[in-house]
């Protein structure tokens, strides 16, 4: 692997500062987190851990060579060297694009493990959905709380406790982060995460957007429209934007919990198979030596503000400010968003990727992907050098690109220079001196805005509001055409305890086609908007929640709202008096119903009640 010929960087001291109040914040959890980590790290294999029933049930299905390997004992009662056992967490299913290449991974993981001695088996399976299909439909409320459900899909399959070490199988959205919650809380196993890559190109996301406003006018019918969508979405991979499916692959590279520049190699390119296969040697060369770096302890306070750094120099996923906030808790690690803001402040955006710009994420690669923006990150002072990952060499040999030799052989060379600066830029000359996301708080409470996508003129936003208590009636409104004015369009009862707090990614076609006639449109909700959320301003993820009696409750229509994204402003300039002696409105009996019944939602109305709040990662099992 390539190194750096410069000596040690010093770190940003924003960065610094910011990771040593997360230090001192997450001090007693953290300790006791670690604690836990090196308890479970002490005890010998799980075959000799457990009974012979227990140990008979576990590996009865297992070919009989693999058996005398993880046991010891072949079938003649024959001592025989035992090898590392690792166990696959897989998100498999042909339903999502990202995840259809998974299906033979596990035959190929177990053949290269043979190869070094040791012994795979499938743990199990965890739910995998995707927001593309379930956008404004009732599935969509089960989104975020499919992340626990996958971390507790992750826990159950990790509980039989036989395994060395580990391999999880996911891409997208909520997919990677519940499985790095729940292998978190089985933080003394060394894991690596093996992605799938991205699909080809397709029809540009800028021409997919197009067809999309002109289908809100009512300008393409559902042929057309259906057409271009189809030509977007076309293989297996992840869809090409950068949305949160793309934001999780680039976080993992920033926290070395991949194979060095796995992230962007597409599903059928030659190299992506021997990426695999390496992912089984990786994992195996912690295991093997007697460099102790389980996932607990690669994942520290450092790794976590590597991947915050990453996520704002790239103007990554929204979501990623309620997913992150959730892994760092997993690892005894509180951060806020004060703390993103903090970083936001300073942290330079390298990379234009659809919706921050025209180019996708396999143009992205192309100019120098992941490798480029960490050297840039490390080399500028605003990354951690000093962290373990799940490879020797450290946060540098993220810097590389892989590719195959003549023989087939694996190879990693540096990024170089940006082969495109339209796509990716040096810290030196950025796009933006600032990151791609802002905090904003006022007396309508705490939100977030993705500003790297929203023109620099619609920065702020001052306009009447009108107030919708659900999307569809946003849309009813749209298409009566109520709203050719300027207008801040307000959304409640869309947080998690409300609904599950679904993403609203449908309001971004009638939003942008208000905001391309001229008007100063701004939406403002307790929900989440796709981690493609791009051009109109949203402040969203608004903290308190209307339905634990945010400010939200409280607005009526025709109040004043002003978004400043420059200032971190969210204000509804009503006169304080006023605005304190205003009733709070309930959520409407009708709509409460509602939300509760059908397409299973019933089944996660305890983890709509005990929800946190988004700043807190909207977490249900704390």
């Amino acid at each position: 692997m390539p190194s750096s010929n410069q000596g040690p960087v010093s770190i940003h001291p924003v960065v610094e500062a910011v990771t040593s109040r997360i230090q001192a914040r997450s001090a007693v959890s953290r300790a006791a987190y670690l604690a836990q980590v090196d308890a479970m790290a002490q005890r010998g294999p799980g075959a000799d851990r457990l009974g012979c029933a227990n140990v008979a049930h576990a590996f009865a299905a297992m070919p009989e060579a693999d058996k005398a390997k993880v046991t010891g004992i072949d079938k003649f009662k024959v001592v025989v060297e035992k090898g590392a056992h690792i166990g696959i967490v897989n998100a498999y299913n042909d339903m999502l694009s990202a995840h259809a290449p998974l299906q033979h991974y596990p035959d190929l993981i177990k053949a290269e493990a043979r190869l070094h001695g040791a012994t795979v088996q499938v743990a199990g399976g965890v739910p995998a959905m995707c927001d593309g299909v379930t956008q404004g439909t009732p599935g969509m409320e089960l989104s975020l709380f499919s992340r626990d459900a996958i971390a507790m899909a992750t826990a159950i399959s990790l509980s039989h406790d036989v395994f060395d070490a580990a391999l999880m199988l996911g891409v997208c959205d909520k997919i990677v982060p519940g499985l790095l919650i729940g292998v978190l809380h089985f933080g003394h196993l060394p894991t690596v995460f093996v992605p799938a890559g991205p699909m080809t190109s397709g029809l540009s996301n800028n021409e997919k957007a197009k067809v999309r406003e002109k289908a809100a006018q009512g300008l393409v019918g559902r042929a057309e429209l259906l057409e271009a969508e189809s030509a977007a979405y076309h293989g297996s991979g992840t869809c090409t934007f950068y949305g949160t499916a793309n934001s999780n692959q680039m976080l993992l590279e920033a926290m070395g919990l991949h194979v060095p520049g796995t992230a962007f190699i597409n599903p059928g390119a030659s190299v992506r198979e021997e990426l695999t296969r390496e992912s089984v040697r990786t994992v195996l060369g912690i295991t093997k030596t007697k460099r102790f770096a389980p996932i607990g302890r690669v994942v520290d306070e450092r790794c976590i503000v590597n991947a915050m750094v990453a996520l704002l120099a790239t103007g990554g996923s929204t979501n990623h400010l309620i997913h992150w906030v959730a892994v760092a808790r997993a690892a005894g690690i509180v951060i806020d968003w004060d703390d993103f803001s903090a970083l936001s402040d300073v942290v330079p955006l390298l990379s234009r990727v659809y919706p921050n710009g025209s180019a996708d994420v396999n143009q992205f690669q192309a100019a120098g992907g992941p490798g480029y923006i960490i050297r840039e990150l490390l080399d500028a002072g605003f990354m951690h050098a000093d962290v373990l990952t799940v490879r020797q060499g450290g946060l540098r040999d993220f810097t590389a690109i892989p590719s195959a030799d003549a023989s087939g052989k694996l190879q990693w060379t540096d990024a170089g220079a940006s082969k495109d600066d339209t796509v990716v830029r040096p810290a030196a000359s950025p796009f933006s001196a600032t990151g791609g996301l802002k905090l904003l708080q006022g007396n309508l409470g705490r939100s977030v805005i993705k500003v790297s996508a929203v023109p620099e003129d619609r920065h702020v936003i001052e306009a009447p509001c009108r107030v919708f208590d659900s999307q569809e009636a946003l849309h009813t409104a749209f298409n009566a055409n109520e709203l050719n004015q300027d207008v801040v369009c307000v959304v409640r009862w869309q947080g998690p305890q409300a609904n599950g707090m679904p993403e609203l990614h449908k309001l971004t076609p009638p939003l942008a086609v208000l905001q391309c006639k001229g008007y100063r449109v701004a939406l403002v909700t307790d929900g989440r908007m796709s981690g493609a959320s791009g051009k109109v301003p949203a402040a969203i993820h608004v903290s308190p929640e209307a339905a634990a009696g945010g400010a939200l409750a409280k607005v009526l229509d025709g109040d004043l709202i002003r978004l400043n994204a420059q200032t971190g402003e969210l204000q509804v300039v009503v006169p304080e008096a006023e605005w304190n002696a205003r009733a709070t409105a309930e959520m409407p009996a009708a709509l409460k119903l509602a939300n509760g019944i059908g397409m299973g939602r019933e089944l996660f109305a305890g983890m709509r009640r005990s929800a946190l709040t988004a700043e807190e990662g909207a977490c249900s099992w704390l």
